[in-house]
């Protein structure tokens, strides 16, 4: 059984459903809790892939204990149902710790794909950090994208022979977005501009540093007439009134709702630098030469600074003012980022996900 609710896990889920599928050892079940429900939606349909069971437990202002108690409790029928032999789910949301815990509660195996992103800093990101921890704790598979992830996993102890570098199923979604030959009423609108995709959702930025990211944007922009940004928005109504406040009618910004995958993907192929706070977007740039300004304190993906593609910024107006201008004015800088090695794999980590899986299922005598 795979499970996923929000649009970044549908996005690196989706492929890997679509590999188990393929594949007639398995019988592969798909839920999805709608944390998400639009903007899941829209990543099905692109991957056409249609679920066997769905939550639908999105409601207005939805807070972290409905989400959790919602899922936990929605899961238990289910499990209860199709018994999996196994449970896949990813990353970091809480869809994925409430499912893991269900899982859990029923002795049901599951394997945790995207493992060992750490910051170790419960606070930072808010509340996925935790969640990411929590999760890692009773897994049985563990499907790391990068070595550094494999190190913090071995440094907590656990098990080595449960730990598989995969690299990052977004790669492998990436392969099958991308167009040479993608057109977009947006792309008309950036001609003969410079054009930089930001995305900001994050809860720990909430008030305060959210203001001060948009404003130091907005800084730039006033000074630097050739620059256009495209911002897809969160559907969260705290992040579309800051940004109303700050950016208002600006004709350098184009605020839209949020993207369909495959435009979005193209889109950001397009762009001459990235702004975001998201996880995803930190490994999708790299793998299309962007250079990215994370705009968060710290990182659980240190491998893309490590690498050069990634830069923290932080979110202080002044800090955000600085660095966004600096990358659009220091040509060495901008070359040097573009340009570093992409550290989050090659595009086969689901082939290579449904393959461990395959052997170790066969292992325990169920294949």
């Amino acid at each position: 059984m795979v499970v996923f609710g929000t649009r970044p896990e549908a996005i690196k889920m989706c492929p890997l459903v679509k590999e188990l599928k393929e594949n007639s050892c398995f019988e592969t079940v798909v839920c999805i809790t709608g944390q998400h429900r639009q903007m899941l939606n829209q990543v099905l349909e692109r991957f056409q892939i249609t679920p066997d069971y769905n939550l639908d437990i999105m409601i207005q202002n939805q807070t972290l204990f409905d989400i959790t108690v919602r899922v936990l409790t929605g899961m238990k029928d289910i499990l209860e149902k199709e018994k999996p032999d196994l449970v896949l789910l990813h990353g970091d949301t809480s869809t994925a710790f409430a499912t893991a815990l269900a899982a859990f509660y029923m002795n049901i195996p599951y394997g945790h794909v995207e493992a060992g992103l750490r910051t170790y800093d419960v606070t930072a990101p808010y509340p996925e950090e935790f969640n990411r921890q929590a999760i890692g704790v009773a897994a049985n598979y563990h499907f790391a994208p990068t070595e550094s992830a494999r190190h913090n996993l071995l440094q907590e102890g656990k098990k080595e022979d449960t730990i598989f570098v995969t690299g990052n199923t977004v790669i492998d979604a990436l392969r099958t977005s991308i167009r040479k030959d993608y057109t977009h009423p947006i792309l008309d609108w950036v001609k003969n501009s410079r054009l930089v995709m930001l995305t900001a959702h994050r809860r720990e930025s909430f008030g305060k540093p959210l203001f001060d990211i948009f404003n130091g944007i907005k800084r730039v922009l006033d000074e630097f007439d050739d620059v256009k940004v495209i911002y897809p928005v969160h559907m969260n109504p705290l992040i579309r009134d800051t940004a109303d406040k700050v950016f208002k009618d600006h004709k350098q910004i184009k605020i839209v709702e949020p993207m369909d995958v495959w435009d979005f993907h193209n889109i950001m192929n397009h762009a001459d630098l990235i702004l975001t706070d998201s996880g995803g977007i930190q490994e999708e740039a790299p793998s299309l030469g962007k250079p990215v300004l994370v705009l968060r304190n710290t990182t659980e993906r240190p491998e893309g600074v490590t690498a050069g593609t990634l830069k923290l910024v932080g979110t202080t107006e002044e800090c955000v003012y600085q660095e966004f201008k600096r990358l659009l004015t220091d040509r060495e800088e901008y070359e040097r980022m573009s340009n570093a090695s992409n550290p989050y794999g090659d595009g086969t980590a689901c082939k290579q996900i449904v393959d461990i899986l395959r052997k170790g299922l066969n292992e325990r005598g169920i294949l």
